[in-house]
């Protein structure tokens, strides 16, 4: 046997393993040995049918088991003895020949290695980032105030629709009638929308319910049918307005500051302007902190200069997904895959210097974080302790979500470590300049 190594460049290596009959007999013995011992042949009792006819059934399969023992066993010592760190898993080189599959016969295979780049990354206070303040201004204070109101507000009857108003209207055509439907005016496309802007209680007109509500699904909701149904039917149908809702915001008194903020806890303007400018700030600092932490992860990729087997991993990224892309679509998106993939070694990295570690709780914790946001994306604030838990237990039973979780929970932990050591220099922005940032 020979494995004879190729050093392309200090990120690949092909490697070639060579195998005569006698490295592979003793292997290939063993697998026929077991096929004989469970093989169930008509006219032989179990384990008793000749070692030929086993042969003759099994020898191929026997065969390629045996080899491909012998030479995975070959790869993972090759690798060890050299204390290798290899990116994915070694790929069969293109310059590898078609194999003659037959016992007895010489073997050679080649295969590809990618290796992971040494990565010593220092990082200390002479390395400098802005953190932006955004700062608080009167005009986001009263947008704050203006989307809070409308947020607790309520329809109420009006007389005249408006661009922000709803129509109650009944749709008839011919002897087909749909009752009681609630009509954006906002969401009226086309010349369309002219009939329901302005239109009042008993107005009456005509609309192409196909150009004036565009998405299929939306309208087949709307006229109370299947989307199948609507072909059938003419555009065409007959309005008929019930009667104009009105969105008025909720007024600014006791009642609503208990509504957005629980009994007594604002009881005056002057502290409803202070919550308000808590909220902003506390946005503006969340947004602040993704900031920084996408510029921090660039700036430590940048920094570490990580090169990379790119060539390989194209190559080992269509071999390990051929079925669901082509070439091209990885291609395509390599360089967003070449990003995170630099990070994540960088970030590797530096878990170990910082001696930084995942704990069962830290898992917990990120788990029951994420069950909440999606718990509030649905309007749920302060859900039960108990009912975070069991989510968070149920995500992490998840292998997909459990990576992603820990991936989360890495990402943290090294920012954290790396904001200690670096020197932060703050700069106040105004929100306009801060969204303008690339």
């Amino acid at each position: 046997m020979e494995v004879i190594k190729n050093q392309i460049d200090d990120l690949n290596i092909e490697l070639t393993i060579a195998l005569k009959a006698e490295d592979y007999a003793e292997q290939e013995k063993k697998r026929l040995s077991a096929y004989k011992r469970n093989a169930d042949f008509k006219g032989f009792r179990k384990g008793m049918v000749p070692a030929s006819l086993v042969k003759k059934v099994y020898g191929d399969q026997a065969l390629y088991e045996a080899i491909n023992g012998v030479v995975s066993e070959q790869l993972d010592k090759f690798i060890k003895d050299n204390n290798l760190h290899i990116l994915g898993e070694p790929i069969a080189s293109e310059s590898q020949k078609e194999q003659e599959w037959k016992d007895g016969n010489e073997f050679e295979f080649k295969f590809d290695l990618g290796l992971s780049p040494e990565i010593d990354l220092e990082v200390g206070k002479d390395d400098k980032l802005p953190y932006y303040q955004i700062e608080v201004t009167d005009k986001a204070k009263a947008a704050m105030k203006d989307s809070i109101l409308r947020q607790y507000g309520q329809l109420e009857e009006g007389e005249t629709a408006g661009e922000d108003d709803y129509l109650v209207v009944d749709f008839t055509q011919g002897e087909k009638s749909v009752e009681g439907v609630y009509v954006a005016v906002n969401k009226v496309e086309g010349e369309a929308k002219n009939s329901f802007l302005g239109a009042k209680a008993d107005d009456q007109f005509d609309v192409n319910v196909n150009e004036a509500f565009t998405n299929e699904t939306d309208r087949a909701s709307m006229l109370k049918m299947k989307k199948e149904e609507l072909a059938a039917l003419e555009p065409v149908w007959h309005v008929t307005v019930v009667n104009v809702k009105t969105f008025v915001p909720a007024a600014e008194n006791q009642e609503t500051y208990d509504k957005v903020f629980g009994k007594d806890v604002v009881k005056s303007a002057e502290e409803f302007d202070a919550k308000i400018t808590e909220r902003l700030q506390a946005n503006y600092k969340q947004e602040a902190d993704y900031r920084l932490s996408q510029d921090l992860r660039k700036y430590l990729v940048d920094k570490a200069n990580v090169n990379v087997p790119e060539t390989f991993l194209k190559r080992w990224l269509y071999e390990n997904n051929k079925e669901k892309f082509t070439k091209e679509e990885i291609e395509k998106e390599f360089d967003g895959f070449l990003g995170d993939f630099r990070w994540q070694l960088v970030r590797g990295s530096l878990m170990k210097k910082f001696e930084l570690k995942v704990e069962d709780k830290d898992m917990l914790e990120a788990a029951k974080a994420f069950a909440a946001y999606q718990y509030a994306m649905y309007g749920m604030g302060n859900v039960p302790e108990e009912l975070l838990t069991e989510a968070a237990a149920q995500m992490l039973k998840d292998e997909k979500q459990m990576r992603n979780i820990e991936e989360n929970v890495e990402n943290e932990k090294v920012i954290a470590a790396v904001k200690e050591k670096i020197t932060l220099q703050n700069k106040k922005i105004s929100e306009e300049k801060f969204r303008e940032l690339k």
